[in-house]
């Protein structure tokens, strides 16, 4: 998407010029086309060659498009968020199916914004306070349950099932307690959780639901977008993911009032909800009086949250507004990828646990997860030595059992049953890719490179 099809937000800067040279139109395009062909030259993908090019895990996927969006940004020089932001916004939530989406600097920043807007004291009595519990997933990514711990919240952990490896519904009903005020947790690898039992506890005990779905951006259950269930949803935009603007997230939620904690919060914690570089948008600026302040006291430097600067450049809405138009096919990848790792590798189930999608979900996959099955010869370490070897690349499921990650020692917190699952995943579990980058000649590469190593 050219600049020319953006009209929202600030104009860009001045790009007058002499009367006898080219004009500021013929001068951007000039541009456009060098960096078309700066992508042909230098950034075009090359064929892949088994056992000489690499097989990582995840990684980004752009075209000249997507550089072109880029530069185009980048002559307006309006460097904090602007026109490409509200376009990027808009058009993320007709995906998700959302009113309100607000970008964020990165997943991990937009699960601290939806953890704290429920503290806000814009929800009275329902508002989060230090010592309630949520109840969450033993294993995972860090940043979903951290801002828990960082708003005085005590997370309770509760288990997995595999093959799906998200969180055991029947275990979130033992883990309930008079102090239980919200549930958090991830679709683990793109695979939705099970959103009908979880959706239904939620509603029936009156709690908040957030949902993590930096994994899983284009996943479906009961054909709705995933994030459209609970009172919040978040995304990543990471290289790793499924559209990246290199560092980014989003936060997003059909509630006004959720919306307005969380672009507090977001924006240094203030009241104004003015767009950068404007001024007196409520026309009331200086007709305010909040908390123990002088009445009239300047709007924009009034702060009603305990808040952070999390906002992205234009320039990185700029790169997602453009990835957004190969989203799609991004998705439609992955569910390739994962399909032919699957049937693949369906002769070593007696060594691998293969992995299932949660009933009633269709994943948008983000990695495709094996357990070793006891007896299977060999240990993980010896595995992923050697697939590292072939130049393969793995990742473990993040955290693993995060209660078992140093820096969760002497954290407050309370566990449901054994975790023997998340134990299990911890000790056993690996994941492959299945992202855009990987085509038929490389996943066939990794089946091969799996199989011979198994039946040596």
């Amino acid at each position: 998407m050219s600049a020319t099809d953006i009209t929202d937000g600030p104009p860009g800067g001045d790009l007058s010029v002499d009367a006898a040279g080219p004009s500021p139109e013929a001068l951007r395009a000039q541009i456009m086309t060098l960096v078309g062909a700066y992508y042909d030259a230098v950034h075009k993908p090359a064929p892949f060659v088994a056992g000489a090019s690499p097989v990582p895990v995840s990684g980004r996927v752009f075209d000249a498009h997507d550089m072109q969006s880029l530069v185009d940004s980048a002559l307006d020089f309006w460097l904090t968020t602007g026109r490409f932001n509200a376009a990027f916004e808009a058009r993320l939530g007709k995906i998700l199916g959302r009113k309100h989406v607000l970008t964020v600097n990165s997943g991990s920043s937009a699960n601290l914004v939806a953890i704290s807007a429920l503290t806000s004291p814009l929800l009275g009595e329902r508002a989060l306070r230090p010592g309630d519990e949520v109840i969450t997933c033993a294993t995972g990514f860090p940043t979903t349950i951290n801002p828990l711990l960082q708003n005085g919240l005590i997370p309770v952990f509760v288990d997995i099932h595999i093959p799906t490896y998200n969180i055991d519904p029947a275990q979130i009903e033992a883990a309930l307690s008079p102090r239980t005020r919200a549930i958090v947790i991830a679709h683990t690898l793109g695979n939705p959780f099970d959103l009908d039992a979880v959706t239904e506890i939620a509603r029936r005990h009156g709690l908040f639901l957030v949902e993590d779905c930096c994994d899983a951006l284009g996943a479906t259950y009961r054909g709705r977008p995933v994030g459209s269930f609970g009172d919040v949803g978040t995304l990543s935009f990471y290289p790793a993911h499924h559209i990246t603007m290199g560092e980014g997230g989003a936060v997003f939620t059909a509630q006004s009032l959720l919306r307005r904690a969380m672009e507090s919060i977001r924006d240094w914690g203030r009241d104004c909800y003015c767009a950068p570089g404007r001024d007196n948008t409520c026309r009331k600026r200086f007709d305010w009086q909040l908390g123990e302040l002088p009445h009239g006291y300047d709007h924009k430097y009034i702060y009603s949250h305990l808040g952070y600067n999390l906002k992205i450049t234009d320039m990185q809405a700029a790169v997602g507004l453009s990835q957004l138009d190969h989203l799609d096919g991004f998705i439609a990848a992955r569910r390739r990828n994962f399909a032919d790792l699957k049937t693949g590798l369906a002769d070593l189930e007696d060594v691998f646990v293969l992995p299932e999608a949660t009933p009633h979900a269709d994943p948008s996959w983000f990695g495709f997860p094996l357990t070793l099955r006891p007896g299977a010869g060999f240990d993980r370490r010896t595995l992923l030595m050697h697939l590292d070897a072939h130049r393969i690349g793995t990742r473990q499921l993040f955290g693993g059992n995060l209660l078992r990650q140093p820096y969760m020692a002497g954290r407050p917190h309370r566990a449901v049953g054994s975790l023997a699952e998340s134990d299990l995943v911890m000790e056993r579990s690996f994941w492959l890719g299945v992202y855009p980058g990987l085509g038929e000649p490389a996943i066939d590469y990794v089946v091969d490179t799996l199989r011979a190593f198994v039946r040596r």
